[in-house]
């Protein structure tokens, strides 16, 4: 199993509006970070989808991604779905609409926002046919597990996917390590994780935290994700245990 890290960033990508790189040395490339999203490929060469960013676009262009097999939501802000439209162009080629999931308060959610993408208007197709990740527990040759974890004031979905023998988990947008995270994750080959910044922050993990929740669930390999610019690639990778790394937009790795 395969895994394409398509962004890498926070909400307000690196970097910021104003050319403001903060920490982050500009002539590093991976400091360029656009908004999280990841591809999962089974050795069948099916793909899915975790989150639609607001850069969806560009990055399913940088890496030559023109269609997937599911989509999946963590949660319903707007670095992590507001790219759903994105998602048109792979309707075309389809008899039926794309299957997508997510928790059943992101599904409402996602309906009250798009309710276009769910149910055709006007002569246009239904792109998505969203459902509560309840519902089922294997698409496309990928079987998962998923568990609630908080989010500041609301929650955010992680995800356990497993196929052809491999598993991946991908957890970001927590604020709280919890007994169930830990159950679901453990033992994982790769666990893809939410690490904001160094500084603890009210809604998201920071670099303890992320690497706290590897040591607790035993995780193979580590890569960190949803950074912000006061992450600096080089210098954090010197900081790093062994089996840490830091992820950047357009990593590809073989669990």
């Amino acid at each position: 199993m395969k895994l394409i890290m398509l962004g890498s960033g926070t909400s307000t990508g690196v970097p910021r509006i104003g050319n403001d790189w903060g920490d982050c040395d500009p002539n590093e490339p991976r400091n360029r970070r656009s908004r999280v999203s990841i591809i999962l490929e089974n050795d069948a060469k099916h793909k899915v989808l975790i989150d639609t960013s607001t850069d969806l676009r560009s990055q399913l262009l940088s890496n030559n991604i023109d269609k997937v097999d599911a989509v999946f939501w963590t949660h319903d802000h707007a670095d992590h779905c507001h790219g759903i439209d994105d998602l048109r162009v792979m309707r075309y080629s389809r008899s039926n609409p794309l299957p997508g999931f997510a928790s059943a308060k992101t599904c409402e959610r996602l309906r009250r926002r798009f309710d276009y993408v769910f149910a055709g208007q006007f002569g246009y197709p239904t792109l998505i046919d969203l459902k509560n990740v309840d519902e089922i527990q294997l698409i496309a040759g990928f079987s998962f597990e998923h568990v609630e974890m908080p989010h500041g004031p609301v929650t955010s979905t992680g995800f356990r996917f497993d196929a052809d023998g491999k598993s991946i988990v991908y957890a970001t947008d927590f604020s709280e390590i919890t007994p169930q995270m830990v159950n679901c994750f453990r033992g994982t080959d790769i666990l893809v994780v939410d690490c904001l910044r160094k500084r603890s922050h009210p809604t998201h993990a920071n670099l303890e935290m992320a690497i706290e929740l590897s040591r607790k669930c035993k995780a193979r390999r580590t890569i960190l994700t949803h950074m912000d610019s006061s992450l600096d690639y080089r210098t954090l990778c010197e900081e790093i245990p062994a089996t840490v790394t830091v992820g950047y937009d357009g990593l590809e790795v073989t669990a």
